[in-house]
């Protein structure tokens, strides 16, 4: 069976050298005669395995030395509620909600304290980032909290809010690694792998050293205290260890490709010839307004819900897999992430010109 074109949201798309690499070493890692999915998380080589995967993740993003890098679990979902714990010493935080899961944050936020929305584009389905160089931000406020890339919507902030100095706080779950990033214009800059880096199961956590203290909001349990994660170097309990082995894979993947520079270049190359062809379509047209449209997920439509399905249909039976738009935006969804290859978005488009050809 020939691989497809998988433009899952995520879990998704893996490097291909990755997977055969990791099937190579399935049954034995490194001459120790059993699998990583097998091995203690105290053993020696796994050791090696999680503190290379750190030390290239560290060099990728050039991650400042007053920065901790912690390999949770629970995924994006569990830090809506494990960032307020251990950040809300004021009980007050601004969030902008720029889509589902900004959203779902502030409303997780709202049982520990005041959760404020300064900012939201929900009156138009998430389809533009909000001007945010001028916010009501709370004086009070712990932080400001954002959504970088909206995996359902396809917008992506091209400036970072003004935070008037206060501590800025960013899931970047669908952009991560896609580009370079100034990580320390972050208090804490965290996603889920499952879009860009890894297997489904692991959530990582870059966090600057001085937020991460014992002072927590009462009655935070120990596992959702960075303390205890950031003290134990991610191994106060069993890890996702397989998960973490394939992300350190993909980290070295991103180094031998040149970095999140080069990253950065093929990733604007992929998008550009999807949104090139949105934008001179007659039947297909992108959903986001231009200047906020997001390099990893290209949201579009016909404009007719029974076209939109043929369309799938016929996509799936020609090797183009997961082109189902969210429910909220409904029409379809390619994400393009690191890991898609260019010709895979160029034949999605010579297919959807036949396509557009044979419907007109």
């Amino acid at each position: 069976m020939a691989r497809v074109y998988n433009f899952s949201a995520g879990p998704a798309v893996l490097p291909e050298e990755v997977l055969k690499e990791a099937a190579e070493e399935m049954l034995d890692y490194k001459g120790t005669g059993m699998s990583v999915m097998e091995m203690s998380h105290r053993s020696k080589a796994f050791d090696d395995i999680i503190k290379t995967a750190e030390q290239d993740l560290r060099d990728l993003m050039n991650i400042p030395d007053n920065y901790k890098v912690m390999f949770l679990q629970g995924g994006a979902s569990q830090q809506f509620a494990m960032i307020p714990m251990n950040l809300m010493k004021n009980k007050v935080a601004d969030y902008i909600v720029t889509g589902q899961w900004a959203k779902k944050a502030w409303q997780e936020a709202s049982k520990y304290g005041k959760a404020n929305k300064i900012a939201s584009s929900e009156d138009q389905t998430f389809s533009y980032i909000p001007d945010c160089s001028d916010l009501p931000i709370s004086e009070d406020a712990d932080y400001v909290y954002i959504c970088e890339n909206n995996t359902i919507y396809g917008t992506k902030y091209k400036e970072l809010p003004n935070t008037k100095g206060k501590t800025l706080v960013a899931d970047v779950s669908s952009c991560f690694l896609s580009e370079p990033v100034d990580v320390s214009k972050y208090g804490i800059i965290y996603g889920g792998v499952q879009k860009n880096i890894g297997p489904a199961g692991v959530v990582i956590v870059i966090m600057r050293e001085d937020l991460i203290t014992e002072d927590v909001l009462e009655g935070t349990p120990t596992m959702l205290q960075y303390k205890t994660h950031a003290d134990a170097q991610s191994l106060y309990n069993t890890p996702p260890a397989y998960g973490i082995y394939i992300c350190g894979k993909v980290f070295q993947w991103l180094k031998k490709m040149g970095g999140l520079e080069e990253m950065k270049k093929r990733n604007e190359e992929k998008a550009k010839i999807l949104y090139d062809y949105l934008d001179s379509s007659k039947l297909f047209k992108g959903t986001v307004v231009e200047k906020d449209r997001s390099l990893m997920n290209v949201p579009f439509v016909t404009g007719d819900e029974e076209m939109d399905a043929k369309f799938v249909k016929e996509a799936k039976a020609a090797g183009f897999e997961n082109l189902k738009g969210h429910r909220t935006v409904g029409g379809m969804r390619a994400s393009i992430y690191n890991a898609m290859p260019k010709e895979g978005v160029e034949k999605l488009v010579e297919f959807m010109k036949k396509f557009e050809e044979a419907n007109a």
